[in-house]
């Protein structure tokens, strides 16, 4: 009863000290924690699909920047949540139309798709930008401060998670985790492919736009080039892999070790981060292919196996 009790209490006393962040920490600290949020969103929402089906997104941004620049030109006409009503309905149809159209492909071909699909609706907000409204950047004048930004990525973050929890718990949760394992097996069980995995992404790609929507009014000034940065897809895939893409708290635990990392990077090796980037990734695949989670857990059993050798050669001996 007690272990019932005491994991709810442990989570919901996490989320005030969060909560109350803004009050004790300095600006930087603050903005640094804005960022970390946006990815514990981007890389728990990535891992929602990508975790059980075991098809590498690198679409992401397409979906991020999407929520960020729909913020930017909407802002100033409509009020604020029906802005992220409206971004996350285009998120919502943009991930059905792509889902439907290529979840049909597997392997490097859905990875070579998703990555050109980030690249695709940067190139056409890009012409429209310059051929029809005559500009290619766009000022966020919203009455936010770096906390109430932090606090509404904080709260979609908490969603974000809760919602994954529950997922786990129902059919939608498991039949991914048999098309994963194999897909013709899936097929002959009942499972509708098709269905399942538009579902997941539509849910995956929803939040991921969310989380941009929210943070946009942070750059002030915003263009397809600082919105659909590639590096945000591929941060995302790295921070969920390096925690555990198959673990509910994987991708949170993945997140904070790299945001450091990659701010350490980008100050002191800025020419050359995305060299060292490619070969972090690289190396983690390697290196910890389930995550540090699973990692763990193999070397707690490993360690607990040859205690429970010793103990049965002593009672032998």
């Amino acid at each position: 009863m007690v272990q019932k009790l005491l994991k709810p209490l442990l989570i919901m006393g996490g989320g005030a000290g969060l909560a109350a962040a803004p009050v004790v920490l300095s600006e930087y600290a603050l903005g640094f924690m804005v960022s970390v949020m946006s990815y514990v969103t981007l890389a728990t929402a990535w891992a929602m699909f990508s975790g059980p089906t075991r098809y590498i997104s690198l679409a992401t941004v397409a979906f991020y920047g999407t929520g960020a620049y729909t913020v930017a030109v909407l802002s100033e006409t409509l009020p604020y949540p029906l802005v992220l009503l409206t971004a996350l309905a285009i998120g919502v149809v943009l991930a059905a139309f792509v889902g439907m159209a290529t979840l049909r492909l597997a392997g490097i071909y859905f990875v070579v798709f998703s990555f050109g699909l980030a690249e695709l609706v940067r190139q056409l907000i890009t012409w429209f930008e310059v051929n029809v409204t005559g500009t290619l950047g766009r000022y966020i004048f919203l009455p936010f401060e770096t906390q109430h930004i932090y606090w509404q990525l904080l709260a979609l973050a908490g969603f974000t998670i809760g919602l994954g929890a529950w997922i786990r718990r129902t059919r939608l949760g498991l039949a991914p985790k048999v098309i994963g394992d194999d897909e013709v097996v899936a097929a002959h069980s009942g499972i509708a492919l098709a269905r399942t995995k538009v579902m997941l992404f539509v849910v995956s790609a929803a939040l991921m736009t969310l989380a941009g929507a929210i943070q946009s009014p942070r750059w002030v000034y915003i263009e397809p080039g600082i919105v659909f940065n590639p590096t945000v897809s591929f941060l995302t895939v790295i921070m969920a892999l390096l925690g555990g893409a198959g673990r509910l708290w994987g991708p949170t635990l993945g997140v904070i070790p790299l945001m450091v990392l990659f701010e350490w990077l980008s100050a002191n090796f800025p020419d050359h981060f995305s060299i060292l980037l490619g070969a972090l990734f690289i190396l983690i695949v390697f290196l910890l292919p389930n995550g540090v989670l699973s990692a763990l857990e193999g070397w707690m059993k490993s360690a607990k196996g040859q205690s429970n050798g010793k103990t049965i050669e002593e009672a032998q001996t």
